[in-house]
């Protein structure tokens, strides 16, 4: 059961971001600024990443509640067959041990195939989700005047002063961003089905002679 990946397994593998260089070094400057960046806290804080933390949670939870049920369907049998074994015919006795070794066989074959779907489940969020944060790095750091933008935790770092940062910029700006998509329903105006039909207008009266 503990082989189940956790939710904050998601935000640890988080590290597959890698911020890379925001641009080209300005023509004819002398120095270049570096800024840091902390992948984790994007996922964790900014609204696609709780949406695709939310995504793994649902079917973590899936799978835990399935593997739980046959965990305890396990423990059943094996109580069954300590509580029935001087009572139980040898024949009745052998059915049920074939019985928990085939269920046993089925609750490993299940925590492997949870935990292959839940790491594939984890990749795909992350690659989607780096994908989508990636150009707003590179705008941000652009904004700010930053030539070099480092993964904060994953790229060796040992120290790096709070003011090369950008972690907070980018969270807030690819918030904004979401915020104001337009949906794909929104793009075009709907013709309201409710609006009364024109009424034809009034025929000329007869002139007079």
């Amino acid at each position: 059961m503990n082989r189940i990946l956790s939710v904050g397994a998601f935000v640890a593998v988080s590290g597959l971001l890698v911020a890379v260089p925001a641009s080209a070094q300005t023509a004819g400057s002398t120095t270049t600024k570096i800024g840091v960046l902390e992948v984790q806290r994007v996922v964790a804080e900014s609204a696609v990443g709780k949406e695709s933390l939310a995504r793994v949670q649902k079917i973590q939870s899936q799978k835990q509640e399935d593997l739980t049920k046959r965990q305890n369907e396990l423990k059943d049998l094996e109580k069954r067959i300590q509580d029935q074994s001087k009572s139980l015919s040898e024949e009745a006795l052998d059915k049920l041990q074939k019985d928990y070794q085939a269920k046993a066989l089925e609750f490993k074959r299940a925590q492997d195939d949870a935990q292959r779907e839940l790491e594939e489940l984890q990749r795909r969020e992350l690659s989607e989700l780096e994908k989508k944060v990636m150009p707003v790095i590179d705008a941000v750091a652009k904004e700010h005047g930053y030539n070099l933008v480092f993964n904060k935790f994953q790229s060796g770092l040992l120290f790096a002063d709070a003011t090369t940062d950008l972690t907070d910029a980018v969270i807030t700006k690819f918030n904004s961003q979401i915020a104001v998509a337009p949906k794909a329903d929104e793009k075009a105006p709907k013709a309201d089905a409710k609006a009364p039909p024109a009424k034809p207008a009034p025929a000329a009266p007869p002139k007079k002679n």
